[in-house]
């Protein structure tokens, strides 16, 4: 049976499409054989072949931004320091 090919054009950030063909590259990949490879796991997986969520932050995370504001809004008071010397001593002590 014959292969018929046709062709599909994209838009991209410019710098994510260096960023993906340098580490394509280093696979010894090129753009065209990788999202050949993509579509071939998206018909072998009958669907796509990552998870694809909207990230959620961890509580931690949460919890060091709340903090961060309430420092920043004077809620709370932190120490502050000159210099990493003197944050390092204060650690110390």
């Amino acid at each position: 049976m014959e292969s018929l090919t046709t062709t599909i054009s994209v838009q991209i950030d410019r710098n994510d499409k260096e960023l993906a063909t340098a580490i394509l590259s280093k696979l010894g990949l090129d753009m065209s054989t990788y999202i050949n490879m993509a579509i071939k796991q998206l018909i072998n997986k009958d669907g796509v072949p990552f998870e694809v969520v909207n990230p959620k932050p961890s509580r931690e995370l949460l919890e060091a931004i709340q903090e961060g504001e309430n420092i920043l809004s004077g809620k709370v008071k932190a120490k502050s320091y000159n210099n990493m010397y003197e944050m390092l001593k204060g650690l110390k002590s």
